[in-house]
């Protein structure tokens, strides 16, 4: 298991949510300590995310794992991704954990690989990052699920970048965006000054007065376009990040327009890919 996908603590969480007194089904059937085997492969083609955690999960039951694939491989139908092997209660302790995992996180990378598919015919290397906006509580989980698909995260959290949102603005009536970009920076020197505007108008205003990175909230492609052309053309070196209601269909279209990082949080409504999982005694 990789610890940076997940710690030991999160994947015994799993585990003990799913069999908080044990698996009174095997045990009743008196099968527990009998010897099994189980295999998982992809039904569909996918790009496989989740895997470290499946693993993960299987040894910590004291399983046997042999990987038949990585984390980030895209992988057609009937795909072996992994085998494993131990007693029969530990197997079906971890077995469904290990399969809601992959399948949901493999939904993640498979949409997150479509984006950045997607926008490698505009011609331009543009980093798709993924937002924050992912289940609570699992937000690592899916961030894992993101790189593996070939995307990056946004932000990891509200400890991580700044980022100014018209509800801090709210706050501060009176106060220049020159001000704001000051007070940021005596506070976070080390740290990037981003804001997210409405307007091609107030995304001029806010790179004029010293914000680096500039968040474009539901700007059409002509809108990016006009902001892109407007700051280039002003001298301005401050990148632009499309966000709002970006997907396959149109993240092509913003690239082309000239912004320098797709945000979406669109691979995070992926339904899950799904798994085939067999489990039985080993072969004689």
């Amino acid at each position: 298991m990789v610890e940076s996908w997940a710690t030991h603590a999160e994947l015994e969480a799993l585990l003990l949510e799913d069999a908080p007194h044990g698996d009174l089904t095997t045990e009743a059937l008196g099968i527990a300590d009998l010897p099994a085997v189980m295999r998982f492969s992809a039904r569909g083609d996918m790009v496989v995310a989740g895997l470290e955690g499946a693993v993960g999960l299987i040894e910590l039951v004291g399983g046997e794992v042999v990987r038949r694939c990585a984390d980030g491989d895209r992988v057609a139908a009937g795909t072996p991704l992994l085998e494993a092997k131990g007693r029969a209660d530990a197997l079906h302790r971890a077995w469904k954990q290990a399969q809601t995992t992959m399948e949901i996180l493999s939904g993640i990378a498979t949409a997150t690989r479509e984006i950045v598919e997607a926008i490698a015919v505009a011609g331009r290397i543009v980093p798709v990052a993924c937002t924050r906006k992912s289940f609570p509580g699992v937000r690592r989980f899916s961030a894992a699920a993101v790189r593996a698909g070939g995307g990056v995260s946004h932000r990891h959290g509200l400890s991580e970048t700044i980022l100014v949102f018209a509800e801090h603005r709210a706050f501060l009536p009176g106060l220049t965006l020159g001000e704001m970009v000051d007070r940021l920076r005596a506070a976070a020197p080390e740290k990037k000054t981003v804001i997210e505007v409405a307007t091609p108008e107030a995304a001029i205003a806010a790179a004029r007065a010293g914000f680096e990175v500039i968040q474009t909230e539901k700007f059409s492609p002509a809108d990016v376009e006009r902001t892109v052309v407007a700051l280039r053309g002003s001298g301005l070196p401050t990148l632009v990040a499309a966000a709002g209601g970006i997907s396959p269909t149109n993240a092509a279209a913003y690239v082309a327009a000239g912004a320098d990082v797709i945000v979406t949080s669109w691979p995070y409504t992926a339904r899950p890919r799904d798994v085939a999982v067999r489990l039985g005694p080993p072969a004689p």
